[in-house]
Protein backbone atom coordinates (compact mmCIF):
# COMPACT_ATOMS: atom_id res chain seq x y z
CA UNK A 1 0.00 0.00 0.00
CA UNK A 2 1.43 3.56 -1.30
CA UNK A 3 0.62 6.67 0.44
CA UNK A 4 -2.41 8.75 -1.54
CA UNK A 5 -3.50 12.51 -0.69
CA UNK A 6 -7.35 13.10 -1.58
CA UNK A 7 -9.36 16.60 -1.51
CA UNK A 8 -12.71 16.86 0.50
CA UNK A 9 -13.09 20.51 -0.52
CA UNK A 10 -13.11 21.52 -4.41
CA UNK A 11 -11.57 24.88 -3.33
CA UNK A 12 -8.32 23.60 -2.26
CA UNK A 13 -8.61 20.99 -4.60
CA UNK A 14 -7.98 23.81 -7.36
CA UNK A 15 -5.74 25.64 -5.75
CA UNK A 16 -3.31 22.76 -5.40
CA UNK A 17 -3.40 21.89 -8.80
CA UNK A 18 -3.10 25.32 -10.25
CA UNK A 19 -0.02 25.58 -8.14
CA UNK A 20 1.21 21.29 -8.99
CA UNK A 21 0.70 22.59 -12.81
CA UNK A 22 3.05 25.51 -12.26
CA UNK A 23 5.63 23.47 -10.17
CA UNK A 24 5.63 20.70 -13.05
CA UNK A 25 5.77 23.53 -16.18
CA UNK A 26 9.18 24.26 -13.90
CA UNK A 27 10.48 21.12 -14.00
CA UNK A 28 10.43 20.77 -9.79
CA UNK A 29 9.08 17.36 -9.39
CA UNK A 30 11.95 15.45 -11.20
CA UNK A 31 14.59 18.03 -10.05
CA UNK A 32 13.81 17.50 -6.53
CA UNK A 33 13.55 13.88 -7.18
CA UNK A 34 16.79 14.18 -8.68
CA UNK A 35 18.04 15.94 -5.67
CA UNK A 36 18.65 19.56 -7.01
CA UNK A 37 19.48 21.79 -4.78
CA UNK A 38 18.67 25.34 -6.82
CA UNK A 39 15.28 24.93 -6.30
CA UNK A 40 14.84 27.19 -3.82
CA UNK A 41 17.14 29.66 -4.72
CA UNK A 42 20.75 31.04 -5.03
CA UNK A 43 20.83 31.98 -0.49
CA UNK A 44 19.66 28.02 -0.19
CA UNK A 45 21.85 26.52 -2.62
CA UNK A 46 24.81 25.77 -0.47
CA UNK A 47 22.45 24.16 2.83
CA UNK A 48 20.14 22.46 0.02
CA UNK A 49 23.58 21.01 -1.35
CA UNK A 50 23.99 18.83 1.60
CA UNK A 51 20.46 18.19 3.27
CA UNK A 52 19.21 16.50 0.03
CA UNK A 53 20.27 12.94 0.84
CA UNK A 54 16.63 11.90 2.42
CA UNK A 55 15.76 11.40 -0.91
CA UNK A 56 17.77 8.09 -0.83
CA UNK A 57 17.32 6.89 2.41
CA UNK A 58 14.89 3.82 1.68
CA UNK A 59 17.87 2.01 0.07
CA UNK A 60 20.75 3.47 1.42
CA UNK A 61 19.91 3.34 5.34
CA UNK A 62 19.68 -0.64 4.42
CA UNK A 63 23.44 -0.87 4.54
CA UNK A 64 22.80 -0.17 8.14
CA UNK A 65 20.61 -3.02 8.85
CA UNK A 66 23.27 -5.77 9.87
CA UNK A 67 24.81 -3.34 12.44
CA UNK A 68 21.24 -2.63 14.33
CA UNK A 69 20.87 -6.67 14.03
CA UNK A 70 23.73 -6.87 15.99
CA UNK A 71 23.27 -4.36 18.24
CA UNK A 72 19.81 -5.91 18.51
CA UNK A 73 20.80 -8.98 19.52
CA UNK A 74 23.49 -7.87 21.43
CA UNK A 75 21.16 -6.15 23.68
CA UNK A 76 18.47 -9.40 23.90
CA UNK A 77 21.77 -11.90 25.20
CA UNK A 78 21.97 -9.63 27.55
CA UNK A 79 18.88 -9.25 28.94
CA UNK A 80 18.50 -5.25 28.51
CA UNK A 81 14.65 -4.80 27.99
CA UNK A 82 14.47 -1.19 28.80
CA UNK A 83 15.75 1.06 26.07
CA UNK A 84 15.93 4.68 26.62
CA UNK A 85 16.57 7.11 24.20
CA UNK A 86 18.33 10.25 24.67
CA UNK A 87 17.95 12.63 21.96
CA UNK A 88 15.93 16.02 20.77
CA UNK A 89 13.73 17.49 18.25
CA UNK A 90 14.26 14.52 14.90
CA UNK A 91 16.15 12.54 16.64
CA UNK A 92 13.44 11.57 19.53
CA UNK A 93 10.35 12.36 17.50
CA UNK A 94 10.63 9.78 14.54
CA UNK A 95 11.68 7.25 16.91
CA UNK A 96 8.96 7.87 19.27
CA UNK A 97 6.38 7.72 16.44
CA UNK A 98 7.88 4.77 14.96
CA UNK A 99 7.96 2.71 18.56
CA UNK A 100 4.32 4.00 19.67
CA UNK A 101 2.70 2.66 16.12
CA UNK A 102 4.28 -0.55 16.45
CA UNK A 103 3.52 -0.84 20.05
CA UNK A 104 6.90 -1.66 20.98
CA UNK A 105 8.39 0.50 24.26
CA UNK A 106 10.80 3.20 24.14
CA UNK A 107 11.53 5.68 27.00
CA UNK A 108 12.08 8.89 25.53
CA UNK A 109 14.37 11.53 27.39
CA UNK A 110 13.98 15.00 25.52
CA UNK A 111 13.55 17.26 28.35
CA UNK A 112 15.40 18.40 30.74
CA UNK A 113 12.78 18.22 34.04
CA UNK A 114 14.80 16.41 36.79
CA UNK A 115 11.64 14.38 37.76
CA UNK A 116 11.06 12.79 34.36
CA UNK A 117 14.89 11.83 34.26
CA UNK A 118 15.27 10.45 37.30
CA UNK A 119 12.66 8.35 37.19
CA UNK A 120 13.88 6.91 33.73
CA UNK A 121 17.22 6.38 35.87
CA UNK A 122 15.12 4.28 38.41
CA UNK A 123 13.77 2.16 35.85
CA UNK A 124 15.51 -1.09 36.13
CA UNK A 125 19.14 0.58 35.02
CA UNK A 126 20.40 -3.13 35.59
CA UNK A 127 18.70 -3.82 32.02
CA UNK A 128 18.91 -0.62 30.99
CA UNK A 129 20.30 0.42 26.96
CA UNK A 130 20.85 4.08 26.43
CA UNK A 131 20.87 5.61 22.90
CA UNK A 132 22.76 8.90 22.45
CA UNK A 133 21.60 10.50 19.53
CA UNK A 134 22.69 13.43 18.20
CA UNK A 135 24.45 14.94 15.01
CA UNK A 136 27.20 16.36 16.76
CA UNK A 137 27.22 15.56 20.53
CA UNK A 138 26.63 19.72 21.24
CA UNK A 139 23.12 19.73 22.04
CA UNK A 140 22.88 20.24 25.71
CA UNK A 141 20.25 18.44 26.64
CA UNK A 142 21.34 14.92 25.16
CA UNK A 143 25.15 16.12 26.25
CA UNK A 144 23.48 16.13 29.79
CA UNK A 145 21.82 13.07 29.58
CA UNK A 146 24.90 10.83 28.80
CA UNK A 147 27.11 12.31 31.42
CA UNK A 148 23.80 11.59 33.85
CA UNK A 149 23.86 8.10 32.59
CA UNK A 150 27.72 7.63 32.33
CA UNK A 151 27.77 8.37 36.30
CA UNK A 152 24.67 6.30 36.95
CA UNK A 153 25.87 3.23 35.17
CA UNK A 154 29.62 3.48 37.38
CA UNK A 155 27.87 4.15 40.40
CA UNK A 156 25.52 1.00 39.79
CA UNK A 157 29.09 -1.24 39.08
CA UNK A 158 28.16 -0.97 34.96
CA UNK A 159 30.49 -0.30 32.47
CA UNK A 160 29.20 2.48 30.57
CA UNK A 161 30.73 0.79 27.69
CA UNK A 162 28.35 -2.10 28.07
CA UNK A 163 24.97 -0.29 27.86
CA UNK A 164 25.42 2.78 25.62
CA UNK A 165 24.78 3.00 22.05
CA UNK A 166 26.03 6.39 20.27
CA UNK A 167 23.89 7.65 16.70
CA UNK A 168 25.77 10.24 15.53
CA UNK A 169 27.18 11.92 12.66
CA UNK A 170 31.07 11.15 10.97
CA UNK A 171 33.78 13.07 12.37
CA UNK A 172 31.74 14.52 14.61
CA UNK A 173 32.70 15.63 18.52
CA UNK A 174 30.21 12.77 19.76
CA UNK A 175 32.10 10.56 17.76
CA UNK A 176 35.21 11.45 18.57
CA UNK A 177 34.31 11.05 22.48
CA UNK A 178 32.60 7.21 21.91
CA UNK A 179 35.21 5.73 20.20
CA UNK A 180 37.52 7.13 23.08
CA UNK A 181 34.74 5.30 25.85
CA UNK A 182 34.70 2.60 23.40
CA UNK A 183 31.19 2.71 23.00
CA UNK A 184 29.54 1.32 19.99
CA UNK A 185 28.87 3.99 17.27
CA UNK A 186 26.57 3.90 14.19
CA UNK A 187 27.07 6.52 11.66
CA UNK A 188 24.31 8.50 10.27
CA UNK A 189 24.07 10.18 7.16
CA UNK A 190 25.97 14.01 7.41
CA UNK A 191 23.48 14.62 4.24
CA UNK A 192 20.10 14.62 6.16
CA UNK A 193 18.86 17.24 8.58
CA UNK A 194 17.99 16.33 12.31
CA UNK A 195 14.19 16.78 10.98
CA UNK A 196 14.52 14.98 8.11
CA UNK A 197 16.30 12.03 9.56
CA UNK A 198 13.32 9.78 10.49
CA UNK A 199 14.38 6.62 7.80
CA UNK A 200 18.69 7.34 9.31
CA UNK A 201 19.98 5.70 11.66
CA UNK A 202 18.79 8.29 13.99
CA UNK A 203 15.05 6.75 13.27
CA UNK A 204 16.22 3.19 12.93
CA UNK A 205 18.77 2.59 15.76
CA UNK A 206 16.44 2.77 19.00
CA UNK A 207 13.30 1.91 17.51
CA UNK A 208 14.92 -1.39 16.54
CA UNK A 209 16.60 -1.61 20.28
CA UNK A 210 12.60 -1.40 21.46
CA UNK A 211 11.38 -3.77 19.23
CA UNK A 212 10.33 -2.33 15.64
CA UNK A 213 10.25 -3.90 12.28
CA UNK A 214 12.67 -0.67 10.78
CA UNK A 215 13.22 -2.87 7.46
CA UNK A 216 9.89 -2.58 7.06
CA UNK A 217 9.74 0.98 7.33
CA UNK A 218 12.09 1.02 4.95
CA UNK A 219 10.32 -0.87 2.45
CA UNK A 220 6.91 1.43 2.97
CA UNK A 221 9.24 4.20 1.94
CA UNK A 222 10.85 2.30 -1.44
CA UNK A 223 6.96 1.70 -2.54
CA UNK A 224 6.55 5.45 -2.57
CA UNK A 225 9.73 6.56 -3.80
CA UNK A 226 9.68 6.22 -7.36
CA UNK A 227 6.37 8.42 -7.43
CA UNK A 228 8.04 11.41 -6.40
CA UNK A 229 9.67 12.08 -9.38
CA UNK A 230 6.44 12.23 -11.55
CA UNK A 231 4.41 15.27 -12.87
CA UNK A 232 0.60 13.37 -11.93
CA UNK A 233 0.25 10.35 -9.06
CA UNK A 234 2.83 12.01 -7.12
CA UNK A 235 1.72 11.91 -3.39
CA UNK A 236 4.50 14.53 -2.59
CA UNK A 237 3.49 16.95 -5.38
CA UNK A 238 -0.33 16.76 -4.21
CA UNK A 239 0.10 17.31 -0.73
CA UNK A 240 3.26 19.79 -1.06
CA UNK A 241 0.95 21.98 -3.61
CA UNK A 242 -1.92 21.64 -1.11
CA UNK A 243 -0.07 23.05 1.67
CA UNK A 244 1.69 25.70 0.01
CA UNK A 245 -0.82 27.13 -1.78
CA UNK A 246 -3.37 26.82 1.17
CA UNK A 247 -0.99 28.95 3.15
CA UNK A 248 -0.67 31.77 0.19
CA UNK A 249 -4.41 31.96 0.40
CA UNK A 250 -4.13 32.72 4.09
CA UNK A 251 -4.77 29.58 5.54
CA UNK A 252 -1.62 28.87 7.40
CA UNK A 253 -2.98 27.34 10.14
CA UNK A 254 -2.57 23.73 9.65
CA UNK A 255 -4.46 21.37 11.75
CA UNK A 256 -3.74 17.60 12.04
CA UNK A 257 -5.82 14.87 13.20
CA UNK A 258 -4.97 11.13 13.23
CA UNK A 259 -7.73 9.99 15.82
CA UNK A 260 -8.62 7.00 13.13
CA UNK A 261 -4.97 6.64 12.49
CA UNK A 262 -3.25 3.00 12.64
CA UNK A 263 -0.20 5.35 12.70
CA UNK A 264 -0.14 6.57 16.47
CA UNK A 265 1.31 9.95 17.06
CA UNK A 266 2.59 11.01 13.89
CA UNK A 267 1.50 14.68 13.85
CA UNK A 268 3.92 15.73 16.54
CA UNK A 269 6.61 14.69 14.10
CA UNK A 270 5.00 16.49 11.37
CA UNK A 271 4.86 19.99 13.74
CA UNK A 272 8.45 19.57 13.87
CA UNK A 273 8.73 19.00 9.99
CA UNK A 274 6.29 21.73 9.24
CA UNK A 275 7.67 24.31 11.71
CA UNK A 276 10.89 24.24 11.94
CA UNK A 277 11.14 23.96 8.14
CA UNK A 278 8.56 26.76 7.17
CA UNK A 279 8.60 29.41 9.84
CA UNK A 280 11.44 31.68 9.12
CA UNK A 281 11.44 35.29 7.03
CA UNK A 282 8.02 36.47 8.70
CA UNK A 283 6.09 33.49 7.03
CA UNK A 284 5.52 30.08 7.38
CA UNK A 285 2.66 27.42 8.18
CA UNK A 286 1.59 26.89 11.95
CA UNK A 287 0.81 23.35 12.38
CA UNK A 288 -1.64 22.98 15.57
CA UNK A 289 -1.53 19.33 16.97
CA UNK A 290 -4.50 17.85 19.31
CA UNK A 291 -7.36 20.76 19.00
CA UNK A 292 -10.94 20.38 17.58
CA UNK A 293 -10.60 21.80 13.98
CA UNK A 294 -12.93 24.95 14.31
CA UNK A 295 -14.27 27.25 11.43
CA UNK A 296 -11.52 29.86 11.44
CA UNK A 297 -10.82 30.38 7.91
CA UNK A 298 -6.95 31.03 8.10
CA UNK A 299 -7.36 26.72 9.49
CA UNK A 300 -7.06 23.88 7.11
CA UNK A 301 -7.62 20.38 8.69
CA UNK A 302 -5.60 17.35 7.49
CA UNK A 303 -6.16 14.34 8.70
CA UNK A 304 -3.91 11.20 9.09
CA UNK A 305 -6.18 8.16 7.63
CA UNK A 306 -8.79 10.31 8.73
CA UNK A 307 -11.16 12.73 7.09
CA UNK A 308 -9.99 16.26 6.21
CA UNK A 309 -10.10 18.98 4.01
CA UNK A 310 -6.94 17.28 3.14
CA UNK A 311 -6.29 13.38 3.98
CA UNK A 312 -3.14 11.97 3.66
CA UNK A 313 -3.76 7.97 3.65
CA UNK A 314 -0.62 5.02 3.94
CA UNK A 315 1.96 3.10 5.81
CA UNK A 316 4.26 5.29 7.66
CA UNK A 317 7.41 4.96 6.13
CA UNK A 318 6.06 6.22 2.67
CA UNK A 319 3.96 9.26 5.39
CA UNK A 320 7.92 9.93 5.94
CA UNK A 321 9.06 10.52 2.94
CA UNK A 322 5.63 11.91 0.95
CA UNK A 323 5.56 14.65 4.04
CA UNK A 324 9.28 15.77 3.58
CA UNK A 325 8.85 15.72 -0.44
CA UNK A 326 5.79 18.19 0.30
CA UNK A 327 7.51 20.49 2.58
CA UNK A 328 10.34 21.13 0.89
CA UNK A 329 7.64 21.72 -2.11
CA UNK A 330 5.76 24.16 0.35
CA UNK A 331 8.94 25.37 0.70
CA UNK A 332 9.51 26.41 -2.97
CA UNK A 333 6.38 27.93 -2.98
CA UNK A 334 6.64 29.91 -0.07
CA UNK A 335 10.05 31.13 -0.84
CA UNK A 336 11.68 29.75 2.18
CA UNK A 337 14.83 27.37 2.82
CA UNK A 338 13.25 24.57 3.84
CA UNK A 339 16.65 23.10 4.96
CA UNK A 340 17.77 25.63 7.44
CA UNK A 341 16.97 27.01 10.77
CA UNK A 342 18.04 30.44 11.24
CA UNK A 343 16.37 31.29 14.55
CA UNK A 344 17.18 28.30 16.92
CA UNK A 345 20.42 28.99 18.11
CA UNK A 346 19.08 32.08 19.72
CA UNK A 347 17.28 30.97 22.75
CA UNK A 348 20.24 28.53 23.03
CA UNK A 349 22.87 31.46 23.21
CA UNK A 350 20.54 33.03 25.22
CA UNK A 351 20.78 30.04 27.67
CA UNK A 352 24.47 29.68 28.12
CA UNK A 353 24.79 33.02 28.67
CA UNK A 354 22.02 32.96 31.75
CA UNK A 355 23.93 29.83 32.77
CA UNK A 356 27.33 31.59 32.97
CA UNK A 357 25.80 34.09 35.77
CA UNK A 358 25.98 33.45 39.29
CA UNK A 359 22.08 33.59 39.65
CA UNK A 360 19.41 33.29 37.48
CA UNK A 361 17.74 36.75 36.89
CA UNK A 362 14.20 35.46 37.31
CA UNK A 363 12.75 38.50 38.02
CA UNK A 364 9.93 39.76 40.65
CA UNK A 365 6.61 38.47 40.23
CA UNK A 366 3.43 40.92 38.88
CA UNK A 367 1.46 38.46 40.55
CA UNK A 368 1.11 35.68 43.62
CA UNK A 369 -2.28 33.57 42.83
CA UNK A 370 -2.07 30.82 45.43
CA UNK A 371 0.83 28.53 43.70
CA UNK A 372 1.76 30.56 40.86
CA UNK A 373 3.52 33.41 40.55
CA UNK A 374 3.09 35.33 37.08
CA UNK A 375 6.30 36.73 35.45
CA UNK A 376 6.12 39.50 32.13
CA UNK A 377 4.16 42.23 30.65
CA UNK A 378 0.35 41.77 29.86
CA UNK A 379 -1.01 44.12 27.77
CA UNK A 380 -3.23 47.00 29.05
CA UNK A 381 0.13 48.02 31.76
CA UNK A 382 -2.32 47.30 34.66
CA UNK A 383 -1.08 44.56 37.39
CA UNK A 384 -3.89 41.53 37.11
CA UNK A 385 -6.13 40.77 40.30
CA UNK A 386 -6.14 36.95 39.84
CA UNK A 387 -4.89 34.47 37.48
CA UNK A 388 -8.28 34.29 35.29
CA UNK A 389 -7.29 38.12 34.40
CA UNK A 390 -4.30 37.38 33.11
CA UNK A 391 -4.98 34.24 30.72
CA UNK A 392 -8.25 36.56 30.11
CA UNK A 393 -6.02 39.06 29.09
CA UNK A 394 -3.65 36.83 26.77
CA UNK A 395 -6.02 35.65 25.13
CA UNK A 396 -7.46 38.93 24.21
CA UNK A 397 -4.38 39.68 22.77
CA UNK A 398 -4.24 37.37 20.44
CA UNK A 399 -4.56 39.08 17.13
CA UNK A 400 -7.28 38.00 14.92
CA UNK A 401 -4.32 36.30 12.32
CA UNK A 402 -2.51 34.84 15.64
CA UNK A 403 -2.30 32.04 18.15
CA UNK A 404 -1.93 31.30 21.49
CA UNK A 405 0.96 28.94 22.45
CA UNK A 406 1.30 27.50 26.10
CA UNK A 407 4.84 25.97 26.74
CA UNK A 408 5.18 24.06 29.41
CA UNK A 409 8.41 23.24 31.29
CA UNK A 410 7.34 20.10 33.28
CA UNK A 411 7.67 16.64 33.85
CA UNK A 412 5.83 15.67 30.13
CA UNK A 413 4.64 12.56 32.10
CA UNK A 414 3.43 13.55 34.95
CA UNK A 415 2.81 17.17 35.10
CA UNK A 416 -1.05 16.71 35.05
CA UNK A 417 -1.26 13.45 36.92
CA UNK A 418 -4.44 12.47 38.37
CA UNK A 419 -4.54 11.76 42.61
CA UNK A 420 -4.90 8.23 43.54
CA UNK A 421 -7.78 6.57 44.09
CA UNK A 422 -6.97 5.96 48.03
CA UNK A 423 -6.72 9.84 48.28
CA UNK A 424 -9.68 11.33 46.69
CA UNK A 425 -13.19 10.65 46.43
CA UNK A 426 -15.35 9.22 43.47
CA UNK A 427 -16.14 12.45 42.35
CA UNK A 428 -13.11 13.78 42.43
CA UNK A 429 -11.45 11.31 40.68
CA UNK A 430 -13.60 12.25 37.74
CA UNK A 431 -13.10 15.63 37.54
CA UNK A 432 -9.25 14.69 38.09
CA UNK A 433 -8.54 11.94 35.45
CA UNK A 434 -10.72 14.77 33.03
CA UNK A 435 -8.28 17.30 33.95
CA UNK A 436 -5.21 14.20 33.77
CA UNK A 437 -4.02 15.62 30.33
CA UNK A 438 -2.28 19.01 29.22
CA UNK A 439 -5.09 18.95 26.07
CA UNK A 440 -7.61 19.88 29.03
CA UNK A 441 -5.71 23.26 29.46
CA UNK A 442 -5.14 23.66 25.80
CA UNK A 443 -9.07 22.93 25.58
CA UNK A 444 -10.51 25.09 28.52
CA UNK A 445 -8.21 28.31 26.87
CA UNK A 446 -9.33 26.99 23.18
CA UNK A 447 -13.54 27.84 24.05
CA UNK A 448 -12.79 31.19 24.90
CA UNK A 449 -10.79 31.71 21.84
CA UNK A 450 -11.43 32.06 17.84
CA UNK A 451 -7.72 31.49 17.47
CA UNK A 452 -5.56 28.19 17.83
CA UNK A 453 -3.97 27.04 20.69
CA UNK A 454 -0.88 24.84 20.87
CA UNK A 455 0.96 23.20 23.40
CA UNK A 456 4.49 22.43 23.86
CA UNK A 457 6.48 20.62 26.16
CA UNK A 458 10.27 22.35 27.15
CA UNK A 459 12.62 22.49 25.76
CA UNK A 460 11.17 19.55 23.38
CA UNK A 461 9.61 22.46 21.22
CA UNK A 462 12.51 24.55 20.71
CA UNK A 463 13.83 21.73 18.88
CA UNK A 464 10.33 22.26 16.68
CA UNK A 465 7.83 24.89 16.91
CA UNK A 466 10.64 27.44 18.75
CA UNK A 467 11.97 28.35 15.24
CA UNK A 468 8.14 29.32 13.82
CA UNK A 469 7.54 31.12 17.19
CA UNK A 470 11.02 33.72 16.66
CA UNK A 471 10.77 33.36 12.55
CA UNK A 472 7.57 32.59 11.58
CA UNK A 473 4.91 35.50 11.53
CA UNK A 474 4.92 37.83 14.79
CA UNK A 475 1.46 37.44 15.58
CA UNK A 476 1.80 34.81 18.32
CA UNK A 477 0.99 35.00 22.25
CA UNK A 478 3.30 32.88 24.73
CA UNK A 479 2.32 31.04 28.15
CA UNK A 480 5.42 29.62 29.95
CA UNK A 481 4.78 27.56 32.36
CA UNK A 482 7.68 26.63 34.96
CA UNK A 483 7.91 24.92 38.79
CA UNK A 484 9.45 24.06 41.35
CA UNK A 485 12.31 21.81 41.37
CA UNK A 486 12.56 19.31 44.74
CA UNK A 487 14.78 17.03 43.61
CA UNK A 488 17.74 17.98 41.64
CA UNK A 489 19.86 16.13 39.54
CA UNK A 490 23.80 16.99 39.22
CA UNK A 491 25.36 17.23 35.19
CA UNK A 492 28.70 15.32 35.80
CA UNK A 493 31.43 17.80 34.77
CA UNK A 494 29.18 21.07 34.63
CA UNK A 495 28.38 23.75 36.36
CA UNK A 496 24.71 23.49 36.50
CA UNK A 497 22.21 20.99 37.71
CA UNK A 498 19.55 19.97 35.45
CA UNK A 499 16.83 22.38 37.47
CA UNK A 500 18.94 24.91 36.72
CA UNK A 501 19.20 24.26 33.01
CA UNK A 502 15.45 23.91 32.63
CA UNK A 503 14.73 27.39 34.05
CA UNK A 504 17.69 28.75 31.85
CA UNK A 505 16.35 27.33 28.96
CA UNK A 506 12.88 28.86 29.50
CA UNK A 507 14.20 32.06 30.83
CA UNK A 508 16.04 32.08 27.39
CA UNK A 509 13.78 31.40 25.29
CA UNK A 510 11.26 33.95 26.84
CA UNK A 511 14.24 36.73 26.16
CA UNK A 512 13.97 36.00 22.38
CA UNK A 513 10.19 35.86 22.63
CA UNK A 514 9.87 39.42 24.80
CA UNK A 515 12.14 40.86 22.12
CA UNK A 516 10.29 40.88 18.95
CA UNK A 517 7.01 42.72 21.03
CA UNK A 518 4.58 39.81 21.37
CA UNK A 519 3.20 39.06 24.68
CA UNK A 520 5.31 36.37 26.42
CA UNK A 521 4.27 35.57 30.69
CA UNK A 522 5.80 33.20 32.47
CA UNK A 523 3.49 31.24 35.30
CA UNK A 524 5.98 29.67 37.91
CA UNK A 525 4.24 27.10 40.14
CA UNK A 526 6.04 26.76 43.70
CA UNK A 527 3.56 23.59 44.24
CA UNK A 528 3.66 21.64 41.06
CA UNK A 529 0.59 19.80 42.21
CA UNK A 530 -1.56 22.40 43.88
CA UNK A 531 0.08 25.30 40.92
CA UNK A 532 -1.43 22.93 37.86
CA UNK A 533 -4.73 22.77 39.89
CA UNK A 534 -5.04 26.55 40.38
CA UNK A 535 -4.08 26.83 36.85
CA UNK A 536 -6.75 24.55 35.48
CA UNK A 537 -9.46 25.86 37.51
CA UNK A 538 -8.17 29.67 36.33
CA UNK A 539 -8.11 28.49 32.94
CA UNK A 540 -12.08 27.81 33.33
CA UNK A 541 -12.89 30.92 34.90
CA UNK A 542 -10.94 33.07 32.50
Amino acid sequence: MSVSVTFGEDRLAEQAAEAAARLVSEGVPEALSNGDPTLWGPDAEPEAAIRLGWLDLPQSSRRLLPQIGELVERARERGLDHVVLAGMGGSSLAPEVITTTADVPLTVLDTTDPGQVLRALRDRLDRTVLVVASKSGGTVETDSHRRVYEQAFREAGIDPAERIVVVTDPGSPLERTAVEAGYPVVLADPNVGGRYSALTAFGLVPSALAGADVERLLDEAAEVRPLLARAEGNPGLDLGAALGAAALAGRDKLVLEDGLSEINGLPDWIEQLIAESTGKSGRGILPVVGADPGDAPDELLVGIDSDGVLTVSGPLGGQFLVWEYATAIAGRLLGIDPFNQPNVAESKENTGRLLDREELPTGTPILVDGPVEVYGELPGGEVPKDLPEVLTRLLEAVPEDGYLAIMAYLDREAAFDAPHAEDASFEEMTDAWSAADPATLRGRLAVRTERPVTFGWGPRFLHSTGQYHKGGPQNGVFLQITGVVDEDVEVPGKPYTLGRLQLAQALGDQDALAGRGRPAVRLHLTDRTAGVARLLEAAREA
